[in-house]
């Protein structure tokens, strides 16, 4: 007989959730220790300057922290030439800043991008620097370069620490869908954007979702965007057994979704850890989220998806390869994140994702789980395949969006 053997991943879940374990982990560490997150000093930096500035010959600079709206109306009172004066003065408060026009945050962005470059680049002849230290500024010089190459669009960016980054995927201003990838651990600047694997990265994810819902609503504007604005777990140990950092991200996720242009449904594509934060943000979301769609959840934070308090659609989906169906689905003193999002009594729509292959193969082309997502994008509900013959997770869902499929 073959004895069984759990993965690696799921040894350390549930090493990571035995409470002698993390007890032990806490008194040689210290809760201090695991809790310790500071501000961006580079971007805190850029918001003390504005704080301390005025428009050139004006009056002084509003709140950075003021409401989205009243930052709105007054990038709106400027001229052309004051917006991108701002820009270059204050280049990562703007493009950080919920309430400045997207275009300015992009190209306040750019700005950003190439001073963080010029800054690696220094340091990858810095000889205090070890070579391990060296490779890492050569690293982190041509992420930055690739992320000011034409045609990108960064939304969000802050170089200090691991990194935070957020990109769109088409026309966020004229979209009349828009959709927001929210990716689980592991993930910074350099994880952002992979060349092997490309579809388990955010960059990835989102430029395969967009490439989707294209073709499954060819006459419906949609916009992407990979969102990484958040320090995210560094691997499967306490931070993500906790909802320390899904907590923190939270709340810069609705504070984007409260800023985001226009009027269009926002629907919600969160994977893995992702979907923990996407819980823990649920109730704070504004009414434009029409849907939030989980992958490969480890938990949601809440026993039932009535306990998230939104009146957005849930949809959830895990292939029967993905190992995060082996984790504990409790929650214990803070650890774990509570019930499966995929167990009939939580009340999620249940969604096919049959071949997704494993935990990171949810957005890979072709599959049935990418083109389910894609069709919620869109707003073709008529057109997703349910987990299950029947067609319980279609009920009750408004009249789909013409899909274009034949």
């Amino acid at each position: 007989m073959i004895p069984f053997r759990l993965s690696p991943q799921l040894l350390v879940w549930r090493a990571t959730l035995a409470l002698a374990v993390v007890f032990v982990m806490l008194a040689t560490t210290g809760w201090t220790a695991l809790r310790t997150h500071r501000d961006s000093t580079a971007l805190q930096s850029s918001l003390s300057q504005w704080e301390r500035g005025s428009v050139r010959g004006g009056p002084r600079l509003p709140d950075p922290q003021a409401t989205p709206a009243e930052l709105s109306r007054f990038f709106a009172s400027l001229t052309p030439h004051e917006r991108d004066s701002l820009a270059h003065r204050f280049p990562l408060a703007v493009g950080n800043m919920n309430g400045a026009p997207v275009p300015l945050r992009y190209r306040a962005n750019r700005i950003a991008l190439e001073q963080a470059r010029d800054v690696e680049r220094e340091r990858m002849h810095d000889s205090r620097l070890s070579a391990a230290g060296q490779q890492d500024a050569s690293r982190r010089m041509h992420r930055y370069e690739a992320f000011m190459r034409s045609g990108r669009h960064i939304l969000a960016f802050d170089p200090e620490g691991s990194g935070r980054v957020a990109e769109v995927f088409g026309d966020l201003d004229r979209a009349e869908r828009i959709s927001v990838v929210v990716p689980g651990v592991d993930t910074d600047l350099l994880t952002f954007q992979k060349t092997n694997r490309e579809y388990t990265a955010p960059v990835g994810m989102a430029k395969a979702l967009y490439a989707a819902e294209r073709q499954a609503g060819p006459s419906t504007r949609t916009a992407v965007i990979a969102w990484a604005d958040y320090t995210s777990p560094d691997g499967l140990g306490v931070d993500a057994a906790t909802a320390m950092r899904a907590e923190d991200g939270a709340v810069r996720l609705n504070a984007l979704l409260r800023a985001l242009p226009g009027r269009a449904p926002v629907s919600m594509f969160c994977h893995s850890y992702g979907s923990v934060l996407c819980g823990v943000a649920a109730h704070g979301m504004p009414g434009r989220v029409s849907d939030i769609a989980v992958a490969a959840s480890p938990g949601m934070r809440v026993a039932k998806a009535a306990h998230l308090r939104t009146s957005a659609r849930l949809w959830a989906m895990r292939d029967a390869s993905d190992w995060v169906q082996d984790v504990p689905y409790l929650e214990v003193g803070g650890l774990g994140h509570g019930a499966d999002p995929v167990a009939p009594a939580f009340g999620a729509r249940v969604l096919s994702a049959h071949d997704a292959q494993g935990h990171s193969g949810y957005f890979q082309p072709g599959t049935d789980s990418l083109r389910n997502l894609a069709d919620i994008g869109v707003g073709a509900f008529d057109a997703v395949t349910c987990a299950q013959e029947k067609d319980a997770c279609r009920t009750g869902v408004p009249d789909a969006a013409p899909s274009g499929r034949a």
